[in-house]
């Protein structure tokens, strides 16, 4: 699912539980997790629940462009992983960097809604993937 697809459907719900329950549908169609990629490695840390992001890197024309898969325990988190994955993956490193997730998720009027821990731990997610396109930029 594309953000543009995301924003449209959010347009036409109204209250905070529709969206709540929207998030973890998208949260139902991120790709699979591949079960050996559930590493420390792959772990994000300053979550709450248990969220794992695993990026890969490729060259396309010189310009590096990431995609990644990510999965949680948390239904409501696998939701939001799934908002940036259609955000971020298959982007160019630059646009990654330039990408302000902060007006996406203002937009899509889930700020205000999520707690102070699931701020920080969307904060982890993205703070993450920015340093793993600042490292392909470099």
């Amino acid at each position: 699912m594309t953000l543009d697809e995301i924003r449209e459907n959010f347009s036409f719900l109204d209250d905070w539980e529709d969206r709540y329950r929207y998030v973890i549908e998208l949260g139902r169609s991120l790709p699979p997790f591949p079960e050996d990629a559930r590493t420390d490695d792959n772990k994000v840390r300053g979550c709450a629940s248990q969220v794992w992001i695993k990026t890969d890197v490729e060259q396309d024309g010189g310009e590096p462009r990431l995609s990644f898969v990510g999965d949680s325990d948390a239904h409501i988190v696998k939701g939001l992983i799934a908002i940036l994955h259609a955000t971020y993956s298959g982007k160019p490193a630059q646009e990654i960097l330039t990408t302000d997730p902060e007006r996406i998720f203002e937009e899509l009027q889930l700020r205000e809604h999520l707690t102070p821990q699931r701020s920080n731990g969307l904060r982890s997610m993205v703070d993450r993937l920015r340093r793993e396109a600042t490292a392909a930029a470099a």
